[in-house]
């Protein structure tokens, strides 16, 4: 038998506890990161009150600790997402039906790309309604594997209508169909896209435009959508590579709706003419000035629509679109050269008037900090340097949990060393600072909000709108490593869980 020396023995010994020492908390911090098959987001994190108090909860049997994700509770008594719904007993003014299919497809430019399409066409049709009518989609899975939702980014549709996959409804498998049925109660410019397995397809092209009309505009307006995605790396507008051409007459107004799809801020710039930024996030800007020599940044996910006044000699306007490409307006000719971004961007801090809010976000009913961050650790057993929101690691983040009614107020902290755009369901919220500084210019109002590195800023809204809603970073990658929480309101629970049979996976 082979026996050690003392000395070796001991040396074996003190090499065994380091060892145990290190891997130890390893082991039980990958062990503690493993998510089950299946789980609700009412189990996730720990309850986070803003000060406010506490009212019905399942995260009150967990608040004093972070890995309730793990406790697979079942969600408490309340009102279900599922009935949180429009007007059941109303005909829809707007019906579309869309089929989705995984599909090879062809760009208008003759470039071929793998991906998913609505219609047998990527972007999807784009949907159109006026301001307060019913507008009802029937979306049929025909082939696209794992299933697929539909969320409509920047509506404030009832919860059940927010098509969040493991949230709001299960993913639609292959064969399978949901219909959405929302009112479209506000004017604007807004967009529809998966949240389920969002990271990819919507990169995918399973995304469209929606615009709601206001039921009436002083004098004609010449309308125009600019869609922008990239496919495999290729920028286009509208699903056109290189420019699209919007005819406009001499002296006439036209209106380009701007979209950003992708995950990053899109610059945009006008030449040829000054414009005017008249709505952000599907919000009208109050007294918005004409704008020269400036670019506007366009958040993901955001929405910018720009309008201009053609010049009476019939010359072109360019708007580009994050580079030489984009919409060219015209009549009797589209030869509108690229110019350079101008070195300067316009600030929605302090662009527009001043006008008051229908709230005081100086009294607010809850405070919440979303404080940006990044460390190593384990996601789901896999180890990386990953997003953290006030210092804690998905699944074990704060649960904002709110009640109807409430004036809340948030400082989204960025300290991760990259921008997010941060998004938050069924809610626009009104910008009140950056980095300290008061916003002094038109309400800006946004869904999609983008906070570059080592910025602050301080966001109000009042909760109107009962449901479990997403909160998180629009660059869906950044998503799908942690970025993500959630809104919580009194009384409102979910059936649904990520993962389980219907392989749900909102991000």
């Amino acid at each position: 038998m082979l026996r050690h020396p003392p000395g070796g023995r001991v040396r074996l010994i003190v090499a065994c506890a380091a060892t145990v020492a290190v891997l130890g908390p390893l082991i039980w911090l990958w062990q503690d990161s493993l998510l089950p098959e299946a789980y609700s987001v009412m189990d996730m994190g720990y309850a986070d009150y803003g000060g406010g108090p506490h009212g019905s909860s399942q995260h009150e049997a967990h608040s004093a600790g972070g890995a309730s994700a793990h406790a697979g509770h079942g969600p408490a008594a309340g009102r279900d997402v599922t009935r949180l719904t429009a007007d059941a007993g109303r005909q829809a003014d707007v019906s579309v039906s869309l089929v989705a299919r995984k599909q090879r497809f062809r760009l208008s430019s003759g470039r071929e790309f793998d991906g998913y399409t609505l219609n047998g066409q990527s972007p999807g049709p784009v949907i159109k309604a006026t301001e307060g009518q019913l507008v009802q989609v029937r979306l049929i899975n025909e082939s696209v594997p794992g299933g697929i939702t539909l969320h409509w980014h920047g509506v404030d549709v009832p919860n059940a209508e927010d098509g969040v996959a493991g949230v709001t409804q299960d993913a639609v498998g292959v064969g399978k169909e949901f219909t959405y049925r929302f009112i479209a109660d506000r004017a604007g410019t807004f967009w529809y896209h998966s949240h389920q397995m969002s990271h990819e397809q919507v990169r995918g092209g399973l995304l469209g435009a929606l615009v709601v009309e206001p039921g009436s505009r002083k004098g004609e307006v010449t309308d125009a959508v600019a869609l922008v995605h990239l496919y495999n790396g290729v920028r286009t507008v509208n699903g056109r590579e290189g420019d699209v051409h919007v005819e406009a007459a001499p002296g006439a107004r036209a209106r380009v709706r701007v979209i950003n799809t992708e995950y990053g801020v899109m610059p945009a710039w006008v030449s040829g003419t000054p414009y005017r930024l008249v709505a952000v996030d599907g919000t009208e800007i109050n007294g918005p000035a004409p704008v020269t020599g400036k670019a506007l940044a366009v958040a993901a996910g955001g929405r910018a629509d720009i309008e201009v006044t053609m010049p009476e000699d019939g010359s072109p306007v360019r708007i580009h679109l994050g580079g030489p490409a984009g919409v060219v307006l015209g009549s009797r000719s589209y030869d509108a050269p690229a110019v350079p971004r101008p070195a300067a961007t316009l600030d929605l801090l302090t662009y527009g008037t001043r006008a008051p809010l229908a709230f005081d976000p100086g009294k607010p009913d809850r405070r919440f900090e979303y404080d940006v961050g990044r460390r190593p650790g384990f996601l789901d057993g896999v180890p990386g340097v990953w997003w953290t929101i006030n210092g804690h690691l998905y699944p074990d983040v704060p649960m904002f949990h709110v009640a109807e009614g409430d004036v809340v107020r948030m400082r989204i902290s960025n300290h991760s060393g990259e921008g997010h755009p941060m998004h938050l369901h069924g809610h626009h919220a009104v910008v009140l600072s950056r980095d300290g500084v008061p916003a002094t210019g038109s309400p800006w109002w946004v869904d999609s909000l983008e906070v570059g590195a080592d910025e602050s800023y301080e966001i109000a809204f009042v909760a109107d709108n009962p449901g479990v809603w997403m909160d998180h970073c629009h660059n869906l990658p950044h998503a799908s490593e942690g970025l993500v929480t959630h809104l919580m309101y009194e009384g409102v629970t979910t059936r649904f869980t990520v993962g389980g049979s219907a392989d749900n996976e909102p991000e």
